[in-house]
């Protein structure tokens, strides 16, 4: 199986193109940040500057784990459901079930590995970089030199490369598993991480304005609320659907598309309101401390610089990813519906037509997003903002908001739109003679 394996990566190398993207941006970011523990553990680095890296790299170097593995995941769930019919030949074949998942995770591993050896250069430079960024802030001392070693090359690739392999375990075991079954699992993790994300919440009015601590439990709340709603996310969509006042053929169609390929678009609709909840709670929480202390005229300590540093290096590492596993995923989704969009040609429909379904479904899809992920930023924005300035909504307006929303519509519309009017390229006939 791993000999057919590299012959289906061979033949077809843009089927893997999405995964080999993510793996090589996760291990680039992965072995950047965690170059600052190679650089922390050189001799001679004072205490403070040891502590700084230190802090970087750990809480970074999670979120990164877990965004590689969201990342990898999204892109190999696509490709093995667009692969269904391959799979089901290969089983009638004669191959097993655990022949065609040592197949696809040997293929991810494969993908993955490339990907990690691609970003060795640039995360050496990005290490360089990062290092320079702290100590033109202060937080390190200038005569720290960089370093990239063992822990660094080490935790990017074997991080990448075990992600992969989990994401496509999964993945090829989700398609084989019955539906039943994975909804009510899936189902409980998500009243689960609601449960949890809402006391996480609420707990933060037990904090004092001064404590150290206080933004913590309303941003891990907030994250989890977002997972929990992520989870829940087919549900949340065919809810929305049967109330949108859609009319129109475009409409009308884009509607019946959403609700059958609900499922489908889970994916999609997981990183929108992921996205939203955590980049427009950390910058909102982020901004009220930062003129809570300007308005009290203290002197920021390093701590404080360093906290601010990593919110924003982890909202700007999340927006990266979910563009990456957004741009991958509906270019995949519509790359794919070329027949169908054929169909719908033979039946009448103009490709403007076409194109105006596809507009309204991206755009159905990034409205439900920012609303569930906004709802999960407020209630971990409202109990911050009550507690460190005694108001109950933050007063620095809606431009971090209309910024956030305008990259997930720039991301998710637009890349519909142009895959879409790609893929009609190719005449009503032939789309649909290549398909069947």
């Amino acid at each position: 199986m791993f000999t057919l394996a590299m012959r289906s990566i061979r033949q077809r190398p843009g089927r893997f193109l999405a995964t080999l993207l993510a793996a090589f941006l996760g291990a680039g970011i992965i072995m950047t940040f965690n170059s600052l523990y190679d650089t922390a553990g050189q001799p001679g680095v004072d205490a403070v500057s040891s502590e700084t890296l230190t802090t970087s790299a750990s809480v970074v170097g999670g979120y990164g784990t877990l965004l590689v593995f969201f990342a990898v995941a999204s892109t190999l769930t696509i490709n093995v459901r667009q692969r269904a019919g391959e799979l089901e030949l290969l089983r009638c074949s004669g191959a097993t079930p655990g022949q065609m998942r040592r197949m696809v995770v040997g293929e991810a591993v494969a993908v993955a590995l490339i990907g990690a050896v691609l970003a060795i250069g640039p995360a050496m430079l990005g290490g360089r970089a990062l290092l320079g960024a702290f100590q033109d802030s202060g937080q390190v001392a200038q005569d720290v030199d960089p370093s990239f070693g063992v822990v660094a090359l080490m935790s990017g690739v074997d991080i990448t490369l075990i992600a992969a392999a989990g994401a496509a375990f999964l993945a090829v075991r989700r398609a084989t598993r019955g539906r039943r079954q994975r909804g009510r699992a899936r189902t409980l993790l998500a009243y689960a991480a609601l449960g949890l994300g809402a006391l996480s919440a609420m707990s933060t009015f037990a904090f004092s304005a001064s404590d150290e601590a206080l933004m913590a439990t309303p941003a891990y709340g907030a994250i989890l609320l977002s997972v929990g709603f992520a989870l829940l996310a087919p549900r949340l969509l065919k809810s929305a659907l049967d109330r949108l006042p859609l009319t129109g053929a475009s409409g009308w169609l884009a509607v019946r598309n959403l609700r059958r390929r609900a499922d489908h678009l889970s994916g999609i609709l997981m990183s929108l309101i992921l996205f939203t909840a955590v980049s427009v709670a950390t910058l909102y929480m982020q901004a009220v401390e930062s003129d809570a202390v300007r308005a009290a005229g203290t002197v920021r300590t390093v701590e404080a610089k360093n906290l601010q540093t990593l919110n924003l290096t982890v909202v700007g590492i999340i927006a990266v990813f979910v563009c990456v596993m957004l741009v991958n995923s509906l270019y995949a989704a519509t790359t794919y519906r070329g027949r169908e969009f054929g169909q719908q040609r033979l039946a009448g429909a103009t490709p403007g037509q076409v194109l105006g379904t596809v507009g309204v479904e991206g755009l159905v899809l990034t409205v439900v997003g920012l609303f569930f992920g906004t709802v999960a930023a407020l209630a971990g924005i409202i109990p911050f903002t009550v507690v460190r300035t005694d108001s109950v909504l933050p007063h620095q307006g809606l431009g971090i908001w209309l910024s956030v929303v305008s990259i997930a519509a720039a991301a998710t519309v637009g890349t519909s739109v142009a895959t879409a009017r790609r893929v009609l390229r190719t005449p009503a006939v032939e789309a649909v003679g290549l398909a069947a």
